[in-house]
């Protein structure tokens, strides 16, 4: 359970110096499309609002009741669209928060430029049952989830939401995913393609280097040619941040590369050895409509 907040409130009342006690009990709300992983919300007050992935038969609740290995099994039969939250999931997990005794919801979600989920978030923040403050990561993957990670991790050390509040956006600031795809068919036919648009370099087997821009939209960092020359330049942009004096969060993701996903995590724990913590999982679903298999990420984070 997270650590309740002991806030000390001074009252004037007829002259006499009264001091009112109240307990801030915070929980993080994230989405599916962060990636934190499952193990994480066992130990820290996390909760998770699912995406949807959208088939012609059916809709499912993204890492609820569908998994990845069934999303990416399946493109080559049906390339699912995907979609916000529903809204009575949202209404429920409020409920569910406040009937757990918080008094704060903390939402971090992934980014506006690639997703009206923020947007969605944001307009129910407005009628919520108990405060709710909703923060726009620009990032995606476990780019974003790195940021709700931290912020579980600071609720749980007993920070109160106005110290939380300058450190979430310090992190946002500090945090980068980058990532490698083995094509970008999936990332063209869900209309996520952002930036590298106008990158083609199918025939010649170029591959680019993708993070999130500023603004929270995918752009094109490098263009290299061939898989294993991809993740090396993955690996050695990751290895550029690396600093004697600080300490990192650094989550690699992948879909249906689980291989290479242990590959690369191996190298990148040889640079920053003790200085970081690791997490290592497979994409959400929803974000396995949008890449296909193969993909290759990494998510840094340092304050």
């Amino acid at each position: 359970m997270p650590l309740s907040v002991l806030l000390i409130k001074n009252v004037h009342n007829n002259g006499l110096h009264l001091k009112i006690k109240m307990i801030e009990k915070i929980a993080i709300l994230t989405d599916s499309g962060s990636d934190v992983p499952a193990s994480m919300m066992q130990t820290h007050p996390i909760f998770i609002l699912p995406l949807q992935v959208n088939y012609k038969a059916r809709s499912y609740r993204d890492g609820v009741d569908i998994d990845s290995k069934t999303v990416l099994e399946n493109l080559k039969t049906e390339v699912p669209t995907t979609s916000l939250p529903f809204g009575e999931d949202l209404t429920h997990i409020i409920s569910t928060i406040k009937a757990q005794g918080f008094t704060r919801i903390v939402a971090i979600i992934l980014s506006s430029g690639l997703s009206g989920t923020f947007n969605m978030v944001k307009l129910h923040a407005q009628e919520s049952e108990i405060p709710m403050d909703v923060f726009n990561t620009k990032n995606i993957g476990i780019g974003s989830g790195l940021t709700a990670i931290r912020a579980a991790q600071w609720v749980k050390e007993g920070l109160s939401f106005e110290e939380l509040k300058p450190k979430i956006e310090a992190s946002i600031h500090h945090t980068k995913v980058y990532f490698v795809l083995s094509t970008l068919e999936y990332l063209i036919k869900g209309g996520r393609i952002g930036k590298v648009s106008g990158f083609l370099g199918t025939a010649l087997e170029l591959k680019p280097l993708i993070t999130c821009d500023d603004q929270g939209i995918y752009t094109t960092v490098a263009k290299v040619r061939g898989r294993q020359k991809s993740i090396k330049a993955l690996q050695e942009k990751v290895e550029s941040f690396y600093l004697k004096d600080k300490q990192y969060l650094i989550g690699i993701a992948h879909a249906n590369a689980p291989l290479e996903a242990q590959e690369l995590k191996e190298k990148l724990m040889e640079v920053y050895g003790d200085q970081a913590t690791y997490f290592f999982s497979e994409i959400s679903p929803a974000l396995g409509v949008h890449t296909g298999p193969g993909l290759l990420g990494v998510g840094i984070s340092s304050l």
